[in-house]
């Protein structure tokens, strides 16, 4: 019994050993899948430290066009950065807020760490100046992904003018300085009788549907108001 236990557990450490190595292999595959549509995108998330391949896929994923945030602040607000406001009288507090998309909230903050664990970077000297200010570690961090948020919005929005400066320069035609689209005119100018479009047929005539002029329709005539001494005799009854 002690032999087929043994070979059971075999077995299985053998089937989970296969499946690990299997799901390496599809993240590698899907890293590189990654790295080279952020390439092919031509974004400049990549040049913020601490932002690499898969963290610019899915910022640019998760936000989508730029353009409807109007300022880095509702950007904030939409990736859970800026904090919620919990003051108390002359006591202000802010807390972390759970609003937002948290798969990009989680994005930034992956940003953050990573600039907080290289002393020799800016975030991290942003970190250790809210630290020596009195903030814990928690609120240093939450500052940080703060200032991680606004890179990544003025990084979107130069990303964004610049693919915009290129379309306006190729044209819709595909050829540079061809902004223009050519339309046709409302009317053809000096067209002659047989260039001009021909009017309507009239619809056909239905003598069943024609008005009687000056006669009312016999569905719709009132019928005269019949004398109270008549309706007595025809119904037989005497005044």
């Amino acid at each position: 019994m002690s032999g087929a236990v043994a070979q059971a557990r075999q077995d299985l450490a053998d089937g989970f050993l296969d499946d690990l190595r299997r799901i390496d292999t599809q993240m590698r595959e899907t890293r590189k899948r990654l790295t080279a549509a952020v390439r092919a995108s031509g974004t400049t998330l990549t040049e913020i430290f601490g932002a690499g391949p898969v963290i610019a896929a899915v910022v640019i994923g998760e936000t989508g066009d730029s353009a409807r945030f109007t300022g880095r602040d509702r950007f904030a607000a939409y990736n859970g950065t800026a904090p919620a406001g919990v003051s108390s009288g002359h006591r202000k507090v802010h807390r972390l807020s759970r609003r937002g998309s948290r798969r990009l909230n989680h994005a930034v903050h992956m940003a953050a760490v990573t600039q907080v664990s290289q002393r020799h970077d800016d975030g991290r000297a942003y970190y250790d100046k809210k630290m020596a200010e009195g903030k814990t570690a928690k609120e240093a961090l939450r500052a940080l992904k703060r200032q991680v948020s606004d890179e990544i919005f003025k990084h979107l929005k130069a990303d964004a003018a610049r693919a915009a400066r290129a379309v306006t320069a190729s044209g819709p035609g595909g050829q540079p300085g061809n902004v223009s689209v050519a339309r046709r005119p409302a009317r053809t100018p000096n067209a002659g009788s047989s260039a001009k479009p021909l009017p309507d047929l009239p619809p056909p005539y239905d003598p069943g549907h024609a008005p009687l002029r000056g006669r009312p329709h016999p569905a719709r005539r009132k019928r005269s108001a019949e004398p109270l001494d008549a309706k007595r005799s025809r119904y037989g009854r005497q005044p």
